[in-house]
């Protein structure tokens, strides 16, 4: 034990709280509306309004504008932030506590392959950086594709740019893909990166997982065009990308459950 460690850590105060907890443990698996939130919590908008704020105020939730309605925000769980607050935690309590970061999934024997489909407008940037970031980390051990609703001509200069510089990944080759072609496909988790595509995309008949991430359109900042400023805004969404892919592959990939020898 800690000396003179008397009153809790700031984390285990906040996620003590019913509420709080619920908000973190759904943000955790989607970024959500408040009105979303308010309906599977089923408490009123300025209570669970409160709470975001102190969550926010701690730096664990943040928020964004949507694209698709600029008068409405998604909330963001920060799941870098949540490990560091977990962690340290853990380690006021007892340094053996003090949390690791999980090992790497590995294949798991005969189990299903799952099927991933990440979704944008353009399907130019986003969903495609998406794509390709999730394929190197595992590989062969999931199905992975991206469309859009609206797809480009082209991927976007810059998204191929930074996967090849930062993460030496070419997809110079790739094509945008229309959501459409994938009717008939069958897919565990469809994800969208974008507020625009999550409002007109379809219900798909074997009823995956669905999620969303909020994140802006990177050549949107420079006004969609390839000029070779818009190369910071590029690499600050391959970087969110990644750090959220990090956190799916656990969810993807569970690592099995080994029991503690006597």
């Amino acid at each position: 034990m800690v000396p003179g460690q008397t009153v809790p850590p700031p984390f285990v105060r906040l996620a003590a709280h019913e509420v709080r907890w619920r908000l973190l443990s759904e943000l955790a698996r989607s970024d959500l509306r408040v009105r979303e939130l308010v309906t599977l919590l089923g408490q009123p908008q300025n209570l669970v309004s409160y709470h975001l704020r102190l969550l926010r105020s701690a730096g664990l939730v943040e928020a964004r504008r949507s694209s698709f309605d600029g008068r409405d925000s998604y909330y963001h769980l920060d799941l870098e932030q949540c490990a560091h607050a977990m962690a340290a935690a853990g380690a006021a309590l007892h340094p053996a506590l003090r949390l690791l970061p999980a090992e790497p999934a590995k294949a798991a024997g005969t189990s299903a392959v799952p099927s991933v489909l990440f979704m944008c407008t353009g399907n130019s940037a986003r969903s495609p950086i998406a794509e390709a970031l999730l394929r190197h980390r595992v590989g062969n051990r999931a199905e992975v594709t991206s469309a859009g609703s609206h797809p480009k001509t082209h991927l976007h200069p810059d998204a191929v740019r930074v996967l090849r510089q930062k993460y030496g990944i070419d997809i110079a080759d790739q094509r945008p893909r229309r959501l459409d072609t994938m009717t008939g496909r069958r897919f565990d988790y469809v994800i969208s990166l974008c507020d625009k595509v999550r409002e007109v995309c379809r219900d798909f008949d074997d009823h995956p997982q669905r999620l969303h991430w909020s994140i802006p359109d990177p050549a949107a900042a420079n006004g969609d065009n390839t000029a070779r400023d818009s190369y910071p805004a590029f690499d600050r969404t391959a970087a969110e990308i990644d750090r959220r892919i990090r956190y799916l592959q656990p969810i993807l990939l569970p690592t099995p459950h080994r029991e503690v020898q006597p």
